[in-house]
């Protein structure tokens, strides 16, 4: 069996950092400690003197666009950015094409994924207004949760019938994730903005037509629904700071019924950014004002948000190059989130221990995913290496995702990501891939 030494390295696991070695058996990690013995003669070593050793991201939120997208990405190029981007395990998203709305549709994609992925995976079973027989078949040892979208996105799926809401949130006891933009709201300040400009609506205006009041009215009506129904609810990608309001941290996460996630734009991005950016930082929900982007940081660091994800959602570029109405929305992220986040640690804003706890930590404890998401005796040694001292910019010549861009492009960032081991196997090594291994089905414990 294959043996991995990583030697010297800082580790960060459990809100410490320590100098110790870790060993890599097989696909598990065997050890972890300062005087790891009887270590074979021919066993690889890895000093990683001056680096940090970091669980492996889990990302649970992700658009890979297979199958029927594919175009734009698919779940072997995306997932190869993911490594290079330190994760190691995502959660896909159900709005692909045909969209993932019965159990066998699911299943494909499990297939695909088990041909083709470098991470290891999961995907969401998408929730519509009439599948709740298929949805109650849904396995919650094997999938990661029920995804609803309550305001319309890409391959629009919105849920809008508020009692077949209300029999999913009280008839599965899978957790619920939800997108959170009310509908009613957003196709009247969309109607008043086409009045106005017609179909080439300033890029600015994109706060405003997806306002904080169409997330907050959402938002606050999925909470009171899970209250009611004692649903396990998970709010993705905040974007207000008025949100922020109707999360707690008074209790241990494993304790939370109601939890949310805030993604790397909104933590990187504000509306000043629009006059740059354009429509490469145009997403749903929008990129806001700086208030609410301080806010989310302040809900961030006092434990309201638990978790940090991407919402990866690449297009093209002949497609975010087009006129506001018809520009879609999202963006790649997955090969720049962990390097966002590190910028982060560099300019004081966030501890490395807080990256890992909202990064790695929060994701495996919120979803119960076995055996990862810690650096520890008989875990699966999914692990990311990083220098903190090596410069590098993000250029279109070293951007790893199918369409060819990223919202990044020009940023120095003053850290890199050295080496990727998913179960074990170094998967990502300083620019090399190892191309013939794939990634596991994540599973649950539930």
């Amino acid at each position: 069996m294959k043996m991995i030494l990583i030697k010297n390295a800082q580790i960060v696991n459990e809100g410490k950092i320590i100098n110790i070695d870790v060993l890599i058996e097989g696909k598990l990690i065997a050890e972890v400690g300062d005087s790891i013995k009887n270590i074979p003669s021919d066993i690889q070593i890895i000093d990683a003197k001056g680096r940090y050793l970091l669980p492996g991201i889990i990302d649970d939120q992700v658009h890979f666009r297979e199958p029927g997208l594919t175009h734009k990405a698919n779940i072997a190029t995306e997932s190869k950015a993911a490594v290079a981007g330190g994760i190691t395990s995502f959660i896909e998203m159900p709005n692909t094409v045909p969209q993932a709305t019965t159990q066998q549709l699911l299943q494909d994609k499990f297939e695909i994924a088990s041909k083709t992925s470098y991470a290891n995976y999961s995907f969401m079973f998408g929730g519509t207004n009439d599948n709740l027989e298929e949805l109650l078949k849904t396995d919650p040892q094997k999938v990661a949760a029920i995804k609803l979208f309550l305001g319309s996105s890409t391959g629009n799926m919105l849920v809008d019938n508020e009692e077949t809401l209300e029999k999913i949130f009280s008839s599965t006891k899978m957790l619920i994730a939800v997108h959170c933009e009310d509908e009613h709201t957003i196709r009247e300040n969309l109607a008043k903005a086409i009045a106005k400009y017609g179909d080439d609506i300033p890029i600015e205006m994109h706060p405003k037509i997806r306002s904080e009041e169409a997330c907050y009215i959402s938002s606050s009506k999925a909470i009171a629904l899970a209250k009611k129904t004692g649903a396990r609810l998970h709010v993705f990608h905040l974007s207000t700071a008025k949100e922020t309001a109707l999360f707690s941290n008074d209790i241990p996460l494993e304790e939370k019924q109601i939890t949310a996630e805030v993604c790397i734009h909104h933590l990187c991005f504000n509306d000043s950014d629009y006059k740059e950016k354009g429509t490469f930082i145009k997403w749903n929900p929008a990129v806001k004002t700086k208030q609410d982007q301080e806010g989310l940081w302040k809900a961030l660091l006092d434990d309201r948000i638990d978790v940090i994800a991407t919402d990866h959602a690449p297009h093209t570029l002949e497609e975010k190059k087009q006129v506001y109405t018809k520009a879609p929305s999202g963006g790649p992220l997955v090969q720049h989130g962990l390097l966002a986040m590190l910028e982060a640690v560099c300019d004081k804003k966030i501890s490395l221990e807080k990256v890992v706890e909202k990064m790695c930590h929060n994701p495996a404890r919120l979803f119960q995913i076995k055996k990862r998401g810690f650096i520890k005796k008989g875990y699966y040694a999914d692990l990311v290496l990083v220098d903190m001292n090596t410069s590098q910019q993000v250029t279109k010549e070293n951007v790893l995702y199918k369409c060819g861009w990223s919202p990044f492009e020009g940023t120095v960032f003053n850290s890199e990501i050295t080496h990727t081991f998913v179960n074990g196997n170094l998967i990502y090594n300083k620019g090399v891939f190892d191309t013939e291994t794939k990634g596991m089905q994540l599973t649950f414990n539930r």
